[in-house]
């Protein structure tokens, strides 16, 4: 496996420091959706900033981020405050920027998932899926859609079959996806890779026969351990659509069974 520290995804998140709390990064191209920056993608630039800001704290346990406007490819800044630094976790603000305005502002609790206690119990279940060799792969997908989501090219990602019927016109009407995703290039996930993964599929709206893509307003991602390596499942539904936004909920599940992040994002119903 490519070691996370030199694959295309460290690359690509990498932050370059201009102060005591500032920072640059470059958005690459290859991240995009619908001619925006994946949000997903945001959330794994700014968690390398604010792991370089304390790296006693390296891994977000939770950080909720509001979408101001959409980003673009390139330079972006990055500004970050203290709202608390203890022992074990620190809070902080961040923000990033292009050309002078807001694109995202976040709140984040850092710490460090490999010295968090073993003790789960848990009542959830991962999603029951067919092997990954026997799911659809969205590599397989028109080069129209890879057009318009290049974002998508960046990962193995692969769909149940059950889940998948959106891809030929016959979405289930469910409001559910699920599936297998890792990183194209066959590195390991890490906890900032799970950051953008929470944010990779396509819309769970897709499998209500709504095909455009929904902007996010609003997302919060917990993270809850260290993902073992190999292939990360997950389970993405909706439950209410209403006063045209719906809430989109995401669980992944690493290799060893165990759930290693949740998220709850509400974003705007496609347009027609």
């Amino acid at each position: 496996m490519t070691d996370i520290t030199s694959s295309e995804f460290a690359r690509a998140t990498a932050v370059e420091r201009t102060g005591d709390h500032s920072f640059t990064a470059e958005l690459g191209a290859g991240w995009k959706v619908a001619g925006a920056v994946n949000g997903g993608y945001l959330l794994s630039v700014a968690g390398q900033a604010l792991r370089a800001l304390n790296p006693n704290t390296p891994d977000p346990l939770v950080i909720s981020t509001y979408y101001l406007g959409p980003s673009k490819e390139g330079s972006v800044d990055i500004t970050t405050r203290v709202l608390r630094e203890g022992r074990s976790t620190g809070s902080y603000g961040i923000e990033l920027s292009q050309n002078g305005s807001p694109t995202i502002s976040a709140m984040a609790t850092m710490g460090n998932l490999g010295a968090l206690p073993d003790d789960v119990a848990t009542t959830a279940a991962p999603p029951q899926l067919p092997s990954p060799e026997e799911c659809v792969s969205v590599a397989e997908a028109s080069e129209d859609f890879k057009k318009a989501a290049p974002l998508i090219e960046r990962f193995d990602m692969r769909l149940d079959p059950a889940a998948a019927g959106f891809a030929v016109g016959k979405p289930s009407g469910r409001g559910e996806l699920q599936g297998w995703i890792r990183l194209a290039d066959g590195t390991d996930p890490d906890p900032l890779a799970l950051l953008t993964f929470l944010d990779a599929f396509p819309p769970v709206m897709f499998d209500l026969g709504r095909f455009n893509w929904a902007p996010t307003m609003e997302l919060t991602a917990h993270l809850r351990a260290q993902p073992a390596p190999g292939w990360i499942s997950a389970k993405l539904y909706t439950r209410n659509i209403a006063g045209g936004m719906f809430e989109e909920d995401c669980e992944l599940w690493d290799s060893a069974g165990r759930l290693v992040a949740q998220s709850r994002q509400l974003a705007r119903q496609p347009r027609d």
